[in-house]
């Protein structure tokens, strides 16, 4: 139990430094082409890295999120809105799940 407060301690301070490093390190604009492509990609890759597994497994069917991850990139590709997106995702999902238990 006393080395709990370590634990925590080392955390905090590895948090820190990963937060803190760019801020330090990084004080002049960007100009490499590569490293700005790829720094404008990382929200992307980080929210679809924690909704995949959400949309196929939360659901009571798979096949459910399976098709609605599908409409939801569809509907994404032909360039409607977050708001559309959702509500086909979350349509997809509702309709499968009425039919596949009756």
């Amino acid at each position: 139990m006393n080395h709990i407060y370590f634990y925590i301690l080392v955390t905090a301070l590895m948090t820190y430094v990963v937060r803190a490093m760019p801020l330090t390190m990084l004080r002049k604009p960007i100009r490499n082409p590569f490293l700005k492509s790829f720094l404008s990609y990382v929200p992307y890759v980080t929210l679809a890295v924690m909704t995949f597994p959400a949309i196929v497994e939360v659901t009571q069917v798979r096949a459910a999120g399976v098709a609605a991850l599908l409409a939801g990139v569809y509907m994404a590709w032909r360039g409607k809105s977050l708001i559309q997106v959702a509500a086909s995702c979350c349509a997809v999902v509702i309709l499968i799940e009425l039919f596949m238990k009756i």
